[in-house]
């Protein structure tokens, strides 16, 4: 039977956390939203627009106005680029029936947690556990009812809706689920993350909440407002300017706007982790990417259990800061044989973690999936160890830290895993 390559990923969940441009963005009155770059104090209420959220301490704006305002906007004084916030879509997860799971946390990490075994999470464990840190999950929400996510801050947790904060919900897809437990699940019933005496904090932009741009914006500067170490983001974004023809906008005034909200959340001290995306690309070709790429977001490509890049990663010598486990290998057959002559054969090449059981047709609390999302919260959980270790390092050297313990590639510069695989043990190392 002949594989149908975009069926076969989404079986295994390794696109589902790809976002598509559905259209633009209105607020929930129906006027127009907008996102806008100001240089000084711009008094675009005078101008007949509404001011709905204050970024990056006033270097963005997001606004709603009425239709076809752009050039009204810009005109404003102080305003130096504007720009129809952007409607997104993700495309679901859809998991598969999988073997029983052993039911010790300890049989699990040595018979299905490769993705940990091959960073020696273990070993780093015994220096660091992520102890009085915070993890943010920016993504579809976490389960908080789930046994091996107690350590959910629920209070702390929320939903971003119409670009505003509103409470949190739970997890309605199971990918953010999945995600915040390769970071930080705590072993409580079966699943052991990489920081399980981590705080977590689930900010909610795509599954209760709404998914714009702006959305996105607004949840990575809650993550700093939180106090949040390291901030996870495993969604894939890139898309090729012919595609933006539609919107009459320069897609790079999109990352622009992006840069004041990440290098404000970095000088807040707030490391963020993004995936490089599903669509085995070569990012340096004209594409637009977000949110790796980004100046203080460390931008991670996927690899497998033979620490080959995977056959849907993206790579980019100046998008991939390091390679970390994703799931899956260099092709979809051998991924997808269960008879390969592989140790790790279908379904354990895969990623094992968490599952939201708030999420459609009743599914289990644990799953396998395989992504560039999966590879993303491995660094969010290393980042909070390192800051268990140094509590002081500001995020440009936690990334440092993590990219001098990675090993595999043959130079710092590779393209396809940036610095190296991660490794969770040299990296701790080196910071006590």
């Amino acid at each position: 039977m002949q594989l149908d390559r975009r069926s076969a990923l989404k079986g295994i969940g390794a696109a589902g956390a790809t976002l598509f441009v559905t259209g633009v963005a209105s607020a929930n009155d129906g006027r127009a939203r907008y996102i806008a770059r100001t240089a000084e104090q711009a008094d675009v209420e005078s101008a007949g627009f509404d001011v709905l959220n204050v970024l990056a301490g006033g270097e963005v704006l997001l606004v709603t106005g009425p239709e076809d305002a752009v050039d009204d906007l810009e005109a404003v004084d102080g305003v130096t680029a504007a720009v129809r916030d952007l409607e997104l879509e993700i495309e679901p997860v859809i998991e598969d029936e999988h073997d029983e799971v052993p039911d010790d946390p300890d049989d699990v990490y040595d018979e299905l947690l490769w993705d940990k075994q091959v960073q020696d999470v273990r070993e780093a464990q015994a220096h660091a556990t992520g102890e009085e840190t915070t993890v943010a999950i920016i993504d579809t929400g976490v389960d908080e009812t789930h046994p091996d996510l107690s350590n959910l801050d629920v209070d702390a947790s929320a939903a971003i809706v119409d670009g505003e904060v509103a409470p949190h919900e739970g997890d309605p897809y199971g990918h953010g689920t999945h995600v915040a437990g390769t970071a930080a699940a705590t072993g409580d019933e079966l699943m052991t993350g990489t920081a399980p005496d981590a705080t977590l904090v689930s900010i909610d932009v795509l599954g209760y909440g709404t998914s714009t741009f702006g959305d996105i914006m607004v949840g990575m500067e809650y993550a700093a407002a939180v106090g949040a170490d390291a901030a996870n983001i495993s969604l894939g974004f890139m898309v090729a300017p012919e595609d933006f023809s539609e919107f009459d906008t320069n897609v790079g005034v999109y990352r622009r706007l992006f840069e004041p909200v990440s290098n404000y959340g970095q000088r807040e001290g707030t490391l963020y982790v993004g995936s490089a995306g599903n669509d085995e690309t070569d990012l340096q070709d004209g594409w637009l990417r977000l949110w790796n790429g980004l100046s203080g977001v460390i931008g991670v490509s996927a690899t497998g259990p033979n620490e080959e890049l995977t056959f849907y990663s993206n790579w980019g010598r100046n998008d991939v800061d390091v390679g970390a486990p994703g799931g899956g290998y260099e092709t979809l057959e051998k991924t997808l044989d269960p008879e390969a002559d592989v140790e790790w054969p279908y379904p354990l090449n895969l990623v094992f973690s968490t599952y939201s059981t708030q999420a459609e047709e009743d599914p289990a609390p644990y799953n396998w999936l395989a992504g560039t999302s999966m590879a993303a919260p491995q660094v969010t959980g290393l980042a909070a160890l390192a800051r268990e270790l140094d509590e002081d390092a500001n995020p440009q050297q936690v990334l440092e830290a993590i990219r001098k313990g990675a090993e595999v590639a043959d130079d710092r510069g590779d393209s396809y895993l940036g610095a190296g695989r991660v490794n969770a043990l040299n990296t701790v190392e080196r910071i006590e």
